[in-house]
């Protein structure tokens, strides 16, 4: 991945512009009114409902074909998370975050794909709705990314990324990094750590489950409420483990 040189002074350039922060409130304040309205008392980022879907983002008015540099998020596959984009000018972009199933106040993981970039270009991206008031973002570590010609995930420079209060955003934690696209061609994926699919995890166990370790033992305890494979897995002697304990244990719950 390229160097960002110059993206600390162009992230305190765009965020310290009172024009910029002018503009973005009415847009927001808006796009808030319209979801509250339609929305009840929920809060917009509280009213997101699915990952964004090779969502087009382009300047305010602009009606013609996406041209390179309007970007494309996507978050519709697997360990995905993105809800809404707000444009905020041609470099700078804010995110939203869907929370956890059946936990709406929980907003940390994000994991989404960016293309139709042009080449030298320069962003700011604001993740504006985390939960988390501590944050290993705040002790160096980073955001991750790769790329299609680059499918090795690599940090983001530390000295690109920012993670502060915002009261624009009900006094969220905002974690903001600058990056600058190198490839026209390339899909570009950030997340806030390497990924580890479910899938990825049951191609892993049944691996193991062909090999017939004599110390390891796969057992399904059954399907999740969307249909998953719950796994028990006990790793012991060679001798076959004795399922009475582990039925008594599940007594309770």
């Amino acid at each position: 991945m390229p160097s960002q040189h110059n993206s600390r002074s162009l992230l305190l350039r765009c965020r310290g512009n009172p024009q910029r922060a002018s503009a973005a409130s009415q847009r927001r304040g808006k796009m808030e009114e319209k979801i509250v309205e339609a929305d009840g008392e929920s809060g917009a980022e509280d009213a997101l409902v699915g990952n964004v879907n090779k969502l087009t983002v382009s300047p305010p008015g602009y009606s013609g074909a996406p041209r390179k540099g309007h970007l494309v998020f996507d978050a519709c596959f697997e360990s995905g998370n993105l809800g809404r984009v707000d444009y905020i000018n041609d470099f700078e972009f804010d995110l939203f975050i869907r929370p956890d199933t059946c936990n709406p106040r929980f907003r940390v993981w994000f994991n989404f794909t960016v293309e139709n970039v042009r080449e030298t270009q320069r962003v700011i991206f604001n993740i504006v709705n985390f939960s988390k008031t501590k944050s290993l973002y705040r002790d160096g570590m980073s955001p991750v990314v790769k790329s299609t010609s680059r499918p090795k995930w690599q940090r983001l420079p530390p000295k690109n990324v920012y993670y502060y209060r915002c009261p624009d955003h009900r006094r969220n934690y905002v974690m903001s990094f600058a990056f600058c696209f190198d490839r026209e061609d390339d899909v570009y994926q950030f997340a806030y750590c390497y990924p580890y699919t479910y899938s990825r995890l049951q191609h892993y166990l049944a691996s193991l489950e062909r090999k017939h370790l004599p110390y390891l033992w796969r057992e399904q305890l059954g399907l999740s409420v969307q249909q998953r494979r719950l796994d028990l897995l006990t790793i012991t002697n060679s001798d076959p483990p004795s399922h009475g304990p582990t039925q008594t244990s599940l007594g309770p719950l």
